[in-house]
């Protein structure tokens, strides 16, 4: 089930997410409808506060590169679930354009550790780690960081952000 995008400035997004306790029905609908909404609104990650839910629980589905036409280019069972997510390592630095579906419209350049590995649990409660230094290491950071209470403009410099939240701000009113 598709459901609504909590949209910037709304305070939900501020939250932090409480850890998962039941890996269970209520989770694998939670997750089934994130890959859902993510789909519908063209996104290739999600976090559950962004649907509203206060969980620790996130997905990522990178489109596949040269796919054949009429095939699906984010396949569900290419979808990472991650739940309870940790970063045990990072290092490196890099930077690349971001945007969200809670900040639709915006795309700005955002710096990162250029390498991650993170320990989470699938939907079944099985323990994962993974590791990557490439455009899935951003994603993950990017959405970690809304289990986190953190939206990507945070960490824009203080004038690119006093400029995006007086265009915001000009977008809203016009809206």
């Amino acid at each position: 089930m598709v459901r609504e995008i909590v949209v910037y400035p709304d305070k939900r997004l501020k939250m932090v997410s409480k850890e998962v306790e039941r890996f269970d029905e209520e989770l694998h609908t939670l997750l089934d409808d994130m890959y859902d909404t993510m789909r519908a609104k063209n996104g290739v990650g999600l976090a559950a506060i962004q649907i509203g839910v206060d969980w620790r629980a996130l997905i990522i589905n990178i489109p596949l590169e040269n796919i054949p036409e009429g095939e699906d280019e984010q396949p569900k069972e290419n979808t990472l679930e991650m739940i309870n997510p940790v970063i045990i390592e990072k290092d490196g630095s890099t930077k690349f354009q971001e945007g969200c579906l809670s900040v639709p419209g915006v795309y700005e350049e955002v710096e990162r550790a250029k390498h991650v590995k993170i320990e989470y649990f699938d939907r079944f409660g099985e323990k994962q780690t993974i590791e990557d230094d490439d455009f899935l290491s951003i994603a993950m950071q990017h959405e970690m960081d809304h289990l986190d209470g953190k939206v990507f403009i945070e960490k824009l410099s203080y004038m690119k952000r006093k400029k995006f939240e007086k265009e915001w701000k000009k977008r809203k009113k016009t809206s």
